[in-house]
């Protein structure tokens, strides 16, 4: 009798869970369920008067892969293609003793000229005689019989006059489109160029590639006013005067040499009362102490 009570009390319990399992099933099955934000995790939730206004997104522009060219130091641009430096030199003693005057060219936007008198005249004269944007004094020249001659080869206007120094001194050579300086020694003129003007002076003071070229072994301790053409290695064409009176050759050779105008080639033209040069635009007058027969011209394109 005891058996069959208990067999049914049994029964009874399992009944009881099965329902009691199916309901939490139920439940869990169909109960809605609030979705949680990772935001709702970390913080806690703020009212909505106190909430921070929106920012709008502003995307970041991406950083150039090509560096930024930043000008170079102490140049000035006078107009397209004219750039203008001033160096300050200053001795031993800290003592300024040379104010470096340089005018850097590029050829896209200027030509070169020569042109010869055989009476010498102002820089103001030949300005205004050729109409140029920037006279400089040219070579060395010698006087005969009261005319005025340039030394070694001249050419102006294709035209060629003098006889051209041989194994030494440099030369500016100019063709229709381009002017360029070159080393006699390493590349002689010869008479079948063509060549649209030219001049040639001594010595070089900084040879091709941008080695020294007076030495110190032909120092003569004897400084004067100076007058430089050179070309750097990207081709420009720079036209200096030192009008002070404190270099020597070897001294100004080493210091170009040595500078950061990169320069691959410099020859020195006729200095002390020679010295001088006018820029038109804006105007600039560095005087020579006397006339001048024989300048380098250069023109807008």
């Amino acid at each position: 009798m005891l058996k069959p009570i208990s067999y049914l009390l049994h029964s009874w319990l399992l009944l009881v869970l099965i329902g009691s399992f199916s309901s939490i099933v139920y439940y869990l099955n169909n109960e809605p369920v609030a979705a949680v934000t990772p935001a709702e995790i970390v913080a806690p939730s703020i009212p909505i008067q106190d909430q921070p206004t929106p920012v709008p997104y502003t995307p970041v522009p991406p950083v150039p892969s090509a560096p930024v060219a930043v000008p170079e130091t102490g140049w000035s641009v006078l107009q397209p293609g004219l750039e203008r430096r001033v160096i300050e030199i200053y001795d031993n003693q800290n003592a300024h003793v040379e104010s470096l005057h340089i005018w850097r060219i590029d050829q896209k936007y200027f030509r070169l000229d020569v042109a010869h008198q055989s009476t010498p005249r102002t820089l103001e004269a030949w300005q205004q005689e050729t109409n140029a944007a920037i006279v400089l004094n040219g070579g060395y020249y010698s006087i005969a019989n009261e005319r005025y001659f340039p030394d070694g080869l001249t050419i102006v206007n294709g035209q060629a006059h003098g006889r051209s120094f041989n194994g030494f001194g440099g030369m500016l050579a100019i063709q229709e489109q381009r002017a360029e300086l070159r080393w006699l020694v390493e590349q002689p003129y010869t008479p079948y160029e063509r060549l649209y003007a030219a001049l040639q002076s001594f010595p070089m003071l900084v040879k091709p590639g941008g080695a020294l070229g007076f030495g110190a072994e032909r120092e003569n301790h004897v400084g004067a006013r100076r007058t430089v053409i050179a070309q750097d290695k990207n081709g420009r064409i720079l036209l200096m005067v030192a009008p002070q009176g404190y270099f020597t050759l070897h001294q100004l050779s080493l210091y170009l040499t040595d500078s950061d105008l990169d320069l691959d080639i410099a020859i020195n033209l006729d200095g002390g009362g020679s010295t001088g040069i006018l820029v038109a635009n804006p105007r600039e007058l560095i005087a020579p102490t006397r006339p001048i027969p024989f300048v380098i011209l250069v023109y807008p394109r």
